[in-house]
């Protein structure tokens, strides 16, 4: 069984990183803009606000804005939950059915800023967004450059494992989803923590998946059995890896290999896929088995994601700046993972 500090990934998918360097020296260091996909319409009984936050829990302020709107925090929705530590803009719904707009100028919360507000013939949906676009700045740059730039190229090129990043993984929520599976917790937790612990228990499920076909060079690739995904969708289909088309498209990231996020329903992987997940599975029991207590029916999460729009700066000796997008659901700190180590 894996410990709670074991979630991470061991390898790196494209060898040994160049160099090391610090993140997130300030919260300016770390800029993550969201990407819905979509906008507002211009009317209707939701109001959307546009709010950059700075060192700010994305619940917490959802719950400050409920306060200083006058409504139940059950009125109050965003897409995705965006990192503490950094200077993040991302969208939040107000359901104000029969109601005028509050004045949103007036209010004064700690470490938010709205930008505007446009009303809108729906709510924001959790989990409903194209991606975010992240700004980062390295300092403290230990690295040789050409060696470097030889790896962000390649990063560019081909891509990096699609890991859940640390903060998935945040607050104990492993533990406790162990706990939770074992009837162990002594009061019954919120809905939205009881999703934490159980996406907690899914994701290092799917780490050591993933962290398995990276030490075997699979994790980019078509194997026997396999299940593709297309890129920037869920949609996935069974894969046939002696296919000259269906390889191409993975070598140019339009199908991406999948890895399993456990749950109810038939495992749609067979041959040697379906014995590399067996055998983690059976490594996690416990978890495995709570899961599908909980009722979570099995999906598929694509074991490659694209970097899109990779672009980087060298601003002094020491400092890389790094623009990018990422689509829903991948993490910034998996991209950082294949670049450079990372200093506490």
């Amino acid at each position: 069984m894996t410990t709670e500090s074991e979630f991470d990934l061991d390898g790196r998918a494209w060898g040994p990183v160049p160099g090391r360097g610090r993140i997130r020296v300030s919260p300016e260091d770390f800029r993550v803009r969201e990407d819905l996909g979509h906008c507002p319409d211009g009317e209707g009984e939701h109001l959307w606000l546009w709010v950059e936050k700075r060192e700010r829990n994305t619940v917490d302020v959802a719950s400050d804005l409920a306060r200083a709107a006058g409504v139940h925090p059950r009125q109050v929705s965003f897409a995705g939950l965006k990192d503490r530590n950094a200077v993040t803009e991302q969208y939040f719904s107000l359901h104000l059915p029969g109601s005028s707009d509050p004045d949103w100028r007036a209010w004064e919360l700690e470490g938010v800023r709205i930008h505007r507000a446009e009303r809108a013939s729906r709510k924001i949906r959790r989990g409903r967004l194209k991606g975010n676009r992240f700004e980062l700045r390295i300092r403290e740059l230990d690295a040789d450059r050409d060696a470097l730039t030889e790896r962000l190229e390649r990063v560019r090129a081909g891509g990096v494992p699609n890991g859940f990043g640390q903060q998935r993984f945040g607050g104990n929520n492993l533990a406790r989803a162990r706990a939770l599976f074992a009837g162990q917790l002594r009061r019954s937790p919120s809905k939205s923590k009881k999703g934490f612990y159980l996406s907690a228990a899914r994701s290092l499920i799917f780490n050591q998946v993933l962290a398995r076909r990276i030490a075997e060079g699979s994790w980019n690739r078509l194997l026997p059995g396999d299940v593709a995904m297309l890129d920037g969708t869920h949609s996935f289909f069974v894969a046939d890896p002696d296919d000259t088309e269906q390889q191409r498209r993975c070598e140019a990231m339009d199908l991406h290999p999948t890895g399993p996020l456990v749950g109810l329903g038939e495992v749609p992987v067979t041959g040697e896929v379906l014995a590399l997940e067996t055998e983690v599975a059976e490594g996690e029991a416990d978890l495995v088995e709570g899961l599908k207590r909980f009722r979570l029916e099995h999906q598929r999460r694509a074991l490659r994601m694209r970097v899109l729009d990779l672009e980087w700066g060298f601003t002094g000796p020491d400092t890389l700046e790094l623009r990018f997008g990422l689509g829903q659901g991948s993490y910034a700190t998996s991209v950082l993972r294949e670049i450079l180590d990372l200093i506490d």
